[in-house]
């Protein structure tokens, strides 16, 4: 999860205008691209978060956060459906919500870390 956070937050520093349009909210001049340097601020926090949570093993902290992170692909799905993206992209929001899901779960059941049970 974190890696593939930290490799988006990358892509969109390097490339906002490329980025967003791989997100299906694509932007039409430079002076957007602040906002997509705010998903890459936004991106690098959950990434190094992830990142000190699994190192410390807070495995059921970090599934927790995983299963409130929902809310972000979620909403990416709803955004970029609304803004007339492709089902394709729409689906890999969405799947992005699945594999958070699931690992959240798995990160909760295993139970290790993190909080008293």
């Amino acid at each position: 999860m974190a890696f593939a956070q930290g490799l988006s937050a990358i892509r969109a520093f390097a490339d906002p205008q490329g980025f967003s349009a791989y997100m299906g909210l694509p932007i039409d001049v430079e002076q957007e691209a602040g906002f997509v340097t705010v998903y890459a601020l936004r991106t690098t926090l959950i990434a190094a978060f992830a990142v000190v949570l699994a190192a410390t093993k807070h495995f059921r902290l970090l599934g927790i956060i995983a299963l409130i992170a929902l809310i972000l692909p979620i909403g990416d799905a709803w955004l970029t459906a609304q803004a007339g993206a492709s089902d394709t992209i729409v689906f890999r929001h969405l799947g992005i919500a699945i594999f958070l899901a699931f690992t959240g779960v798995m990160l909760l059941r295993d139970g290790r870390g993190g909080l008293e049970q």
